[in-house]
């Protein structure tokens, strides 16, 4: 994946800074300033002729390459509509299409000037690690599995100037900390746009153990059947039952906090491939469910951010890996399993495996007394059906976990949705042969997923993020990386 080097600094004279892309923001119907005016006049009025000729007003949107003069070899104007209706919707839509116009440029290196925007330094510590961000995510060209990839991006330098409202050093700490938060989208892309052949869940615990040696913070353990055998997880193993694939736990400590401080904990569904098992999934679309490990894709993006910008705090991230697959072997409509908990499960429908994988590795978790539990599962359509792609579902046992989530989904706009999570459905559960069953119905099917996992979450404060519609696109096809920009956002603010 393409490498990208940030930092900030202010720049007094834009027209002598040496550049391949000199990045300028211009709002609608506005007298040329700052940045603008000095390329304009270095130019020979070469941007305000273009304005005047109305190819060019500024319009939300809009972008419009130059040739520039030495040593600024090429000018991007990016509009940003009317400046007294700039808010923090139009600084994203800036972000995004100044990351979407430098990447289609045969640039390497660029300056992006930010000093003319109506920004106070409270607005200027959104923008500039979201442009940070988007900027890493922009450049994600996926690679692996092809034998002529498409000619890669050729930016691999930024300089942002954040004006006076912020100090250089304080800017460029924020457009470094965008950029591994970005680091850790492309990680999770990567993991889950991977086949189902070459991602399985022992490829998952290779990358953990990479993810270990890269990061002397970090530690790593995985528990192969037998171990999880020995430990009762005979929910996690029935999904497994069917694949010629073993299942692994994995285990990710990081280390940021005192020792004595309770670990923030990330759970995450990695399911490497979903047939449906026994309960076959129609053929359309079956190729998309290489994506129902996203949730643990999540968790290994998040886990990388983490580690690259030293959050002090403990954070374990945990993966319930495996495949699921019709065979001789595997699990059948009607069979009773016993979860790790010492609940029994009657298995209705094998395709709804993401609960029976995760069940065991909420009870696991219980070992670490955790501060909070946070579970990631590409789990139900019927989430797709209730909020589309835009939102993640967002299921908690507190009120107060629940609302640090949604914040940082907003702060990152990587959003979330609360759903209810009431006793009233938790009877659409019962079984007469276990002590639950595995599915409630056709009713309010996102819902009674996640209170089927909240049985097994009762020690500690949890929430669940059901993120079936926004973990990946079907057209054009591809994972999103979410919501680790959401989860290394609340594990920051939880750091204060």
């Amino acid at each position: 994946m393409a490498k990208l080097t940030v930092s900030a600094r202010r720049i007094d004279n834009p027209s002598q800074q040496r550049t391949q892309c000199a990045v300028v923001p211009v709002f609608e119907k506005e007298r040329l300033v700052g940045a603008a005016r000095n390329l304009d006049k270095a130019s020979g009025g070469a941007v305000s002729n273009l304005i005047s000729l109305g190819d060019f007003t500024g319009k939300r949107g809009q972008s419009q390459m130059l040739a520039g003069c030495k040593p600024v070899q090429r000018v991007l104007l990016v509009g940003c509509g009317q400046r007294d209706k700039f808010d923090r919707k139009g600084g994203l839509e800036l972000a995004q299409n100044i990351a979407r116009a430098v990447k289609g440029t045969s640039a390497g290196d660029a300056v992006i000037y930010l000093n003319d925007l109506p920004a106070k330094a409270k607005s200027m510590r959104w923008l500039i690690p979201a442009l940070g961000r988007l900027l890493v995510t922009g450049l994600y060209q996926y690679t692996e599995t092809l034998s002529k990839p498409g000619e890669p991006a050729r930016l691999s330098r930024v300089v942002v100037d954040g004006g006076k409202s912020l100090p250089a050093a304080e800017a460029s700490r924020l457009i470094k900390q965008g950029k591994h938060i970005g680091d850790g989208v492309n990680a999770a892309r990567e993991l889950a746009n991977l086949p189902g052949n070459v991602c399985t869940p022992d490829y998952l615990a290779r990358e953990a153990r990479k993810l270990g040696r890269k990061h002397k913070s970090l530690t790593t353990k995985v528990l192969d059947e037998k171990k999880m055998r020995e430990l009762g997880m005979g929910s996690l193993l029935s999904v497994s039952a069917g694949s010629d694939e073993p299942a692994r736990l994995i285990i990710m400590e990081y280390k940021g906090g005192k020792a004595k401080d309770q670990p923030y904990v990330l759970v995450g569904k990695g399911i490497t491939f979903d047939s449906g098992g026994i309960s076959l999934k129609p053929g359309a679309k079956m190729d998309e469910m290489k994506f129902d490990m996203g949730g643990a894709a999540s968790v290994f993006g998040t886990m990388n951010a983490v580690c690259d910008l030293g959050i002090p705090l403990n954070v374990i991230g945990v993966v319930a890996a495996a495949e699921n697959m019709p065979s001789g072997r595997a699990t059948k409509p009607g069979d009773v399993v016993t979860s790790m908990s010492g609940r029994t499960i009657e298995i209705l429908n094998t395709d709804a495996e993401g609960r029976l994988v995760l069940c065991d590795a909420l009870t696991y978790v219980e070992r670490y007394k955790p501060a909070a539990v946070v579970d990631i599962a590409t789990l139900t359509g019927a989430c797709v059906v209730a909020l589309g792609s835009h939102a993640s579902g967002l299921y908690a046992n507190r009120d107060e976990l629940a609302d640090q989530l949604l914040s940082a989904g907003q702060e990152t706009h990587d959003r979330a949705w609360r759903m209810p999570l009431w006793d009233d459905y938790q009877k659409q559960l019962n079984s007469n042969f276990a002590d639950v069953a595995n599915i409630g119905g056709p009713g309010g099917g996102s819902i009674t997923a996640a209170c089927f996992l909240a049985r097994f979450a009762e020690k500690y404060d949890w929430a669940h993020l059901d993120i079936a519609g926004s973990a990946w696109n079907s057209a054009p096809k591809g994972a999103t990386g979410r919501p680790v920009a959401l989860l290394t956002q609340y594990l920051q603010d939880r750091a204060g």
